[in-house]
């Protein structure tokens, strides 16, 4: 800011930041983007959810979505007449059934949706899941909504197994991105959304009259911040460890969790301590207990009850450790 960097940026975003996104890719994924009819820098993963929705679905138009689902995706295909269909998984896998999955295609089907890692139940697509979607969508004219928000946030020595990996899915594919997730800075609502240029082309038009430009001072500060590959690739040991301090601390509990593959979150299932529906057990542990947890039943279209919470592992230490403390005295 001191260096004058307050007014707008360019529409599609600062070009320092979108040549070291471009050169993260390359590093990682092994795929050469362009930085300037590929990359676009959004007010948060959200938006670029949001506008990549915008961008396609028309009136009458299908959108699977598989739930549980971060709450976004639903009101925006709403909102340009889309119809969503749900397909739901379930505790305490959370897996996809792809078969299945594709039993809901139509000649209606727009998009598809997916979230990896998973939000809310932190769970990541593996190479044989892409594999399956790779195939049930090869020769479908549908379009693919990938949110990879928590892509650096990924545990015990896996790897992140991105669409970007895909050539023939990335032809058809939105990948929306959030510096805010990747560097604990929610506040910041800034991301970035990566697409091959034809649908690039048609997604700036809706962003060009939505947000326009985004925070200009923490463009170029993110573009410097990530001249150097550690700041982001040390960032899953950094949560891992929290993550199992964490885990550590609530061995004692009657709270049992299920596996943390991603994300900053764990699940846990309570059904050894209480009956009470997920959004009334997690009410009851921020009244007595003072400490919040997060119902998965609302993430679902219908409700479903799985018994088991969500709790926020990306907190300080001591935090985590009070919180694991008074959870094991229920």
């Amino acid at each position: 800011m001191v260096d004058g960097n307050n007014q707008y940026a360019p529409m599609l975003g600062v070009a320092a930041l979108r040549e070291v996104i471009a050169n993260k890719i390359q590093a990682l994924y092994k795929i050469n983007i362009d930085s300037n009819r590929e990359v676009t820098i959004t007010a948060g993963a959200t938006q670029a959810i949001f506008n990549s929705i915008q961008t396609v679905v028309q009136p009458g138009d299908e959108v699977i979505v598989i739930e549980p689902a971060y709450d976004s995706y639903i009101p925006a295909i709403k909102l340009c007449g889309g119809h969503p269909v749900s397909f739901q998984i379930q505790a305490p896998e959370f897996k996809i059934d792809w078969a299945e999955l594709g039993k809901l295609i139509t000649e209606r089907t727009k998009m598809l949706i997916i979230n990896n890692p998973h939000n809310p139940t932190a769970t990541k697509l593996d190479k044989q899941d892409l594999d399956a979607l790779n195939t049930l969508l090869v020769d479908k004219d549908i379009y693919l909504l990938s949110d990879e928000v928590y892509e650096h946030l990924v545990y015990d020595g896996a790897a992140h197994t991105s669409i970007l990996s895909y050539p023939e899915l990335y032809k058809r594919s939105f990948i929306t991105y959030s510096f805010g997730k990747t560097f604990h800075a929610t506040g910041w609502k800034i991301g970035y959304l990566v697409a091959p240029p034809y649908l690039t082309k048609e997604f700036r038009k809706i962003h060009q009259f939505t947000v326009f430009s985004v925070n200009t001072p923490i463009q170029y500060a993110l573009a410097e911040y990530m001249q150097q590959p550690e700041t982001y690739l040390g960032l899953a040991n950094f949560y891992q460890q929290k993550r199992d301090l964490f885990l550590e601390a609530m061995k004692e509990s009657a709270l049992k969790p299920l596996p943390s593959q991603g994300t900053y979150y764990a699940l846990f299932n309570y059904s050894a301590v209480s009956q009470l529906n997920e959004l009334d057990f997690a009410k009851e542990l921020t009244r007595t207990h003072k400490v919040a947890t997060i119902p998965i039943s609302p993430f679902y279209t219908d409700k479903i009850e799985n018994q088991v919470v969500r709790i926020c592992f990306a907190k300080k230490e001591d935090t985590l450790l009070e919180a694991a403390s008074r959870l094991s005295s229920l």
